[in-house]
């Protein structure tokens, strides 16, 4: 058996109650942009899993989901610069309100690649939700309709977010400490 893996000591960025009252308020501006209305749910993995599944449990009108993966970050820091779908939707969203799941807006590249994939498929209304946006590393221009939270230049950890697929249930989102290996 091997010994138990000690994390290091993380600098909280955003705490966990701070996360669960945004996503609360995130959940009642959807139901009100929606009201009476069906809406798909597309998360984007596996970042936003955490985020999807907690921002449903907010939003009380008719809503299912989904989820798409896609690659552009491999094991590291840095994108790749190129999107790479994965995982394609399971069921049709033509003529649907969908609102696409991320946990961090940067650069801009995979909302947009997903975005542009999307608007193919013909939905009836396409929006964003991104709990994390960091608009100082913006490629390409694309915004968020729904954002939880906006924050500088800085990797951050947890809450789904991960490093080379660590940290990821981390409760809180943390910042990524400077001296930590590659």
């Amino acid at each position: 058996m091997s010994a138990p893996v000690t994390l290091p000591a993380l600098k909280v960025l955003f705490s966990r109650q701070q996360i669960a009252d945004r996503v609360a308020e995130i959940g009642r501006q959807i139901d009100r942009d929606y009201a009476g209305q069906s809406i798909v749910l597309l998360g984007v993995l596996k970042g936003a899993a955490i985020f999807l599944a907690d921002l449903a449990r907010n939003i009380s009108i008719d809503c299912t989901f989904d989820f798409v993966a896609v690659s552009s970050y491999g094991k590291g820091q840095k994108t790749s610069g190129a999107v790479k779908l994965i995982k394609d939707v399971d069921q049709p969203i033509e003529g649907k309100h969908v609102i696409v799941v991320e946990d961090i807006l940067d650069t801009g590249l995979t909302l947009d690649f997903l975005h542009k994939l999307f608007q193919q498929h013909q939905p009836r209304s396409l929006r964003i939700a991104a709990l994390l946006d960091k608009p100082s590393r913006r490629m390409v221009k694309i915004e968020a309709d729904y954002v939880g939270f906006k924050i500088p230049n800085q990797f951050v950890l947890g809450y789904g977010m991960d490093y080379a697929e660590r940290f990821r249930n981390l409760p809180d989102i943390c910042l990524m400490p400077p001296d930590y290996p590659e």
